[in-house]
């Protein structure tokens, strides 16, 4: 799987990914997004600590429910984020701010927190490199509170025609990693 020697293969037919087993479970599907979302939700808990940015983990699934790739903040840069992360390392031309590449449309992005539509650190804000890439859905735990820049990341993405899911019932999990930011 690219960016680690993690595996998914409970419960779950199993195929070969860049070398490695991982875990295949259909986009779209209950059990599949929590399976993914929580996933990505994992990946955050790699983030080194900060004062001044979330801890995300974002997973981009293919349509046939194959792991594609994964990232997390800070993961190779400390200004990085993790839906950024998770798009450079596939190629895909969002990453350059040059356009969509074909399938992605079917492909889902699953990030622990809404990307966000304004950023400090770069110019790109993660809602805009995800539109760029021609993903067409993203499900996360739980919306950008207005602590670093204002959220509106998910309005965004619904503006631009990419599918927004929320799935609840997992915000306590990726609000536990970012606990030190919201006392």
């Amino acid at each position: 799987m690219p960016g680690g020697s993690h595996q998914y293969i409970i419960g779950w037919p199993a195929k070969i990914a860049s070398g490695r087993l991982c875990r295949v479970a259909q986009p779209g599907t209950s059990d599949a997004d929590v399976h993914w979302l929580s996933a990505a939700v994992e990946l955050s808990k790699r983030c080194s600590p900060s004062a001044t940015a979330f801890s995300v983990g974002a997973v981009l699934v293919g349509a046939d429910g194959a792991l594609l790739t994964d990232g997390y903040s800070r993961e190779l840069d400390p200004a990085d984020h993790a839906e950024e992360v998770a798009l450079a390392k596939i190629g895909l031309p969002a990453a350059s701010g040059s356009g969509s590449v074909t399938g992605m449309a079917e492909a889902t992005l699953y990030s622990s927190l809404e990307p966000c539509a304004a950023r400090t650190s770069r110019p790109a804000p993660c809602a805009d490199l995800i539109i760029a890439s021609g993903v067409g859905r993203v499900v996360i735990a739980w919306r950008e509170p207005p602590i670093f820049v204002p959220g509106g990341g998910a309005a965004r993405l619904r503006a631009a025609g990419v599918a927004v899911t929320t799935l609840p019932e997992l915000a306590h999990a990726a609000r536990a990693v970012n606990a030190h930011l919201l006392r």
